[in-house]
């Protein structure tokens, strides 16, 4: 097989799958949230389903990420979406406490996000792995098929952290605010701007981050305060 006589293609694979180590932290993060609200059972189900779907996810945007992240207001509305599923993963976190309805009853609504929120996160996210397969298919579909059992694994993880230590779910949250934050300041139609002002870029990310902790603790305990009442 080539890839077994080319050392370049090797190379590649490795760079391949190091870059999908260290990009697939706030992808875990994700799958974490969404998945912790479902009975036990179903976690490892949507874990598995939203690793697999994320990374089948990733090949199609490799062929069309630099065309899509060409198109101006786009990350700007994808970023608006990861600050909407970071508000609503914070806001249903008491509820289910309190022995309301969880925000994620379903594992077909949490595989749903799962989905949404990586679509957003891995649009610049793919470009670094097209580089490093140097147009090479058979390396991209490799190195991202290797990749899955890494998301599995930081997922998992996450979810047992989670359920140790809360504030991970707060950090978590944050996280996603910021990746939305950065997503809107790198759209197309505000390269000048942010060009001009490079420090805008983390004010855009640091108040992603606070919004979304803000209006999903708001959320959150408004919905304490109802559940309190009936």
């Amino acid at each position: 097989m080539e890839i077994l006589s080319n050392p370049d293609l090797w190379i590649g694979l490795l760079k391949i799958i190091w870059i999908n180590i260290i990009l697939s932290g706030d992808n875990a993060v994700v799958i974490a949230l969404a998945a912790r609200a479902l009975p036990p059972d179903q976690q490892k189900k949507a874990v598995m389903l939203g690793s697999a779907a994320a990374v089948v996810l990733r090949i199609v945007l490799t062929i069309v990420a630099v065309k899509l992240l060409s198109l101006p207001y786009l990350q700007i509305i994808g970023g608006l979406l990861l600050l909407w599923i970071g508000v609503q993963l914070l806001g249903g976190e008491d509820e289910g406490e309190e022995g309301g309805g969880k925000q994620h009853s379903s594992l077909a609504s949490a595989v749903r996000t799962i989905l949404i929120a990586d679509l957003v996160m891995s649009l610049d996210n793919v470009i670094a792995v097209a580089a490093a397969a140097n147009g090479s298919m058979v390396l991209l579909v490799l190195g991202l098929a290797i990749s899955i059992p890494l998301v599995i694994f930081g997922s998992s993880l996450m979810i047992k952290l989670m359920n140790r230590f809360p504030i991970i779910i707060l950090l978590g949250a944050a996280l996603i605010g910021w990746v939305g934050g950065e997503t809107m300041a790198s759209d197309v139609s505000l390269h000048e701007t942010m060009a001009a002002n490079p420090a805008l870029h983390y004010v855009a990310a640091a108040i992603g981050a606070v919004l979304v902790v803000a209006i999903g603790k708001l959320l959150a305990n408004r919905g304490r305060q109802q559940a309190a009442q009936h």
